[in-house]
């Protein structure tokens, strides 16, 4: 298992190195340049140039490639030229409200896309499979932005039931040493704030992760039905097992390899920013802080934001192989 690990690790180095030379190359690319996002109406040609010669834009790309690398690798990812702070403070700050989102819109998907799917494959070609088949196409096809537009205007304008914007109420005061509401509601013993952040985590969450949950649900009912026919299941079953047993041990264990994939995969995907359901719920997390910093020509935040997303998706698949190696301990000897 160690040496797995440590395969893995290593083929991270190549693939995080070409992930900074294609951010560093899409961003030199960018129209406007980073000298006009940060002259603005004051820029000329002099100072254009200025700046250029000031932050070293005027040298070749391999020196300025050199220069970012060895930024990069100290986590000196420059300042924002909008808020003038550092590009890490502002994502230490804005990520934890995206891994809030991501793993509540991740368990909403999990807890009912497994059990669906699962339950759809027992009863194949029953009602229950062609209610979850349907189910998982609407959801599939629905967009966030329209599905969150209606979940707002029933629970929050109709219904008055749950908070529409933001991540907690603008009258309850808690300080936020880890940036996590959930958690620093729970240091400060505050009960009441703790139930209002998480009111406001409900709507985007399910917003967010109802494409998860489709997916799931179909790929958990294709793995559930092409396992239960393999010979072990048979044989399991002609020893006389208990039905619950049998699938617990049997069906269920083997059908999670290309369920896990599919979990790792979408749990990458919200990590890496609902840009939609962010800006719908006005929630600030890093969707939200780079459509801003896009919006703004903030070249400092989209270099420094796109990398860490990049970052993120790599390492959340690499613990996606690890979960391979742990419920298939063949794959550790590839």
């Amino acid at each position: 298992m160690l040496r797995f690990v440590v395969r893995r690790l290593l083929l991270l180095v190549p693939i995080l190195l070409g992930l900074s030379i294609l951010v560093f190359l899409w961003i030199r690319n960018l129209p406007g340049g980073p000298a006009i996002a940060l002259l603005g109406e004051r820029a000329t040609p002099e100072t254009i140039a200025q700046i250029n010669r000031q932050y070293g834009l005027d040298e070749p790309l391999p020196v300025q490639y050199w220069r970012y690398l060895k930024k990069i690798s100290t986590a000196e990812f420059g300042e924002s030229t909008r808020t003038r702070r550092p590009v890490v403070e502002e994502f230490k700050e804005r990520f934890p409200a995206t891994i809030e989102l991501a793993v509540a819109a991740g368990l909403f998907a999990v807890i009912i896309g497994i059990p669906l799917g699962f339950l759809a494959a027992k009863r194949y070609q029953g009602v229950l499979d062609h209610t979850s088949l349907v189910l998982s196409l609407v959801g599939i096809s629905t967009p966030i932005f329209f599905l969150a537009l209606i979940l707002k205007y029933i629970f929050a304008v109709k219904l008055g039931l749950l908070p529409s914007v933001g991540r907690i109420g603008i009258l309850i005061e808690i300080d936020h040493p880890t940036n996590f509401y959930t958690l620093d509601a729970l240091l400060a013993g505050d009960i009441g704030a703790f139930v209002d952040v998480g009111k406001h985590l409900v709507l985007p969450a399910i917003a967010l992760g109802s494409i998860p949950l489709a997916i799931i649900a179909r790929i958990t009912r294709a793995a559930v039905l092409d396992v239960q026919n393999e010979d072990y299941v048979r044989t399991a079953r002609a020893k006389g097992l208990a039905p619950f047993t049998v699938d617990q041990r049997h069906v269920l264990r083997n059908a999670m390899l290309p369920i896990s994939t599919i979990i790792g995969l979408q749990v990458g995907l919200l990590l890496s920013g609902a840009v939609l359901t962010e800006t719908v719920f006005a929630f600030p997390g890093i969707g939200s802080w780079l459509v801003e910093a896009i919006k703004n020509r903030d070249y400092p935040v989209i270099q420094g934001g796109v990398l860490f997303v990049a970052v993120i998706v790599v390492f959340v698949n690499l613990l996606v192989d690890l979960s391979y190696a742990i419920l298939n301990p063949r794959i550790r000897l590839s």
